[in-house]
């Protein structure tokens, strides 16, 4: 099993933790990361956007001009696409792009994601993250001790001390244990992770 460094919120060593090899230290499978982040992406995606074909736009059912003799191109109708005003040729009509992919490349892609950050020395292991109020500033203090400043904070909990003094620090984002995805892990430079979470990663994904 490997072992990570354990730190306060002060940034001081205070121990060390074993991490499961099955979950931290798997054969990075970056098909499978690849795949869960195109689905991610896709799924976040509204697919709301419209436009009219030459079919729906009003007007424009009769011919502008005779067929021959005038000097012009032919033209069947001012709704064309051609002409201003007139449809759009393969407009975009509202659609799901979400996908499903299989549980186990899921598990894999995460597990992947997560052995690159601790292969990378990027993961870092906080004893605890409590914070006595909502407080943007003291979060970004506990974030100098630990010399991170663009991370994803994963806790055990909703701890809405915490989850409210980050939301205001644009490079970083809070998820619960039973929340993370590969995208969120590897966006981010830095994986900062509390031991309860650890556990329950460790716990939910073994």
């Amino acid at each position: 099993m490997s072992t990570v460094t354990v730190l306060n919120m002060n940034g001081e060593e205070v121990g060390t933790m074993k991490l499961a090899d099955d979950i931290f230290n798997v054969e990075v499978n970056e098909h499978a990361m690849h795949m869960s982040v195109v689905q991610y992406l896709a799924n976040q995606r509204q697919g709301t956007k419209s436009a009219k074909t030459r079919a729906q736009v009003r007007g424009g059912g009769r011919k502008p001009w005779r067929q021959k003799g005038t000097g012009r191109a032919r033209q069947g109708s001012i709704r064309s696409p051609q002409w201003r005003g007139g449809g759009v040729v393969f407009a975009p009509k509202p659609r799901d792009f979400s996908f499903k992919i299989n549980k186990k490349i899921k598990r894999l892609a995460l597990k992947s994601a997560l052995s690159v950050k601790v292969n990378e020395n990027k993961l870092l292991v906080l004893e605890k993250l409590e914070l006595a109020e909502i407080k943007t500033k003291q979060m970004k203090q506990v974030l100098t001790n630990i010399k991170t400043d663009n991370a994803l904070i994963v806790i055990d909990n909703n701890d809405k001390n915490v989850i409210l003094s980050a939301r205001n620090l644009p490079s970083i984002k809070t998820a619960s244990a039973n929340t993370i995805n590969v995208y969120d892990i590897l966006k981010y430079d830095n994986l900062v992770v509390t031991k309860d979470a650890v556990n329950k990663i460790q716990e939910v994904y073994a």
